[in-house]
């Protein structure tokens, strides 16, 4: 057997070009908390003729779903859909009980921000302004916000891994397009920065990686606002295959994510 075919380093690849059926090193993980708004829960849209849509956040449908059927791993979705960071902090995590000891998992996957810059139009904030050494002192600001869901998990598993992921690219083609393209840009320069400032904490980068959310891809892979069932299985593709990517980039900093939660190390 030759190891380069299950394993490959090679430094002109990116994280996209090979995409992972059987979750690839994402089966490392044991258990994976998924957070995120309705593009995290699989949210499904219906409408008959004549009536309002309706909205059904069905987590089997989940791209953490998928990511986890892929890997044969356990997937926590703490999403819902109209998710908000700010939200999540002040009252959704705590009231669904996200913060308990047996929830607590190895690697978290956070998908957050339609909401919070598109519909609040919340102030992004920064890292050096906003995040504190303390969490419950971080200024009220996306980032402030963002910052605290990951410094509390910290509190309750230090080895966990997370992976924060960027909105994909739309076309820009008017004025408020471009606007919302900013936003877009913003958010993944966030992500890095925040990646930056925490340790065990990589960036998922779907704006510069995965294909252009144009007309083409929304008519294959989504209805009206949401994807549909093969737009979050296309989702789950990406994402497993990032993170089977980013693992086999950097083994060394993976090398006892068996022994997360555990209590165990291993010092040689």
């Amino acid at each position: 057997m030759e190891l380069s075919k299950v394993y490959s380093c090679d430094p002109n690849e990116k994280p996209l070009d090979n995409l992972v059926s059987d979750g690839g090193f994402v089966g490392i993980f044991r258990k994976i908390a998924v957070i995120g708004d309705s593009l995290s829960s699989g949210e499904l849209e219906a409408r008959d003729v004549g009536s309002p849509t309706t909205y059904h956040d069905w987590f089997d449908y989940s791209w953490g779903q998928y990511l986890a059927r892929m890997a044969g791993t356990t997937v926590l979705n703490f999403s819902r859909g109209g998710m908000t960071a700010s939200e999540y902090c002040n009252s959704y995590a705590d009231a669904m009980g996200w913060w308990s000891k047996d929830k607590v998992a190895q690697a978290y996957l956070i998908a957050m921000g339609c909401n919070d810059l598109f519909g609040l139009n919340q102030e992004i904030g920064s890292v050096a302004n906003d995040v504190k050494p303390n969490w419950h002192y971080n200024n009220p600001t996306f980032c402030g916000y963002y910052a605290r869901m990951i410094q509390h998990y910290k509190e309750l598993q230090p080895e966990a891994k997370f992976f924060l992921i960027t909105m994909p690219r739309e076309p820009v083609r008017n004025d408020a397009e471009r606007a919302n393209e900013d936003k877009r840009i913003a958010h993944r320069q966030l992500m890095y920065d925040l990646a930056e400032h925490f340790d065990n904490t990589y960036v998922i980068d779907l704006h510069d990686y995965a294909p252009e959310y144009d007309d083409n891809f929304k008519r294959m892979f989504f209805t009206s606002g949401h994807m549909n069932a093969a737009g979050y299985l296309l989702t789950g593709k990406m994402v497993v295959s990032y993170m089977d990517y980013i693992i086999r980039h950097d083994m060394d900093n993976f090398n006892q994510s068996g022994l997360i939660g555990t209590g165990f190390h291993f010092c040689g």
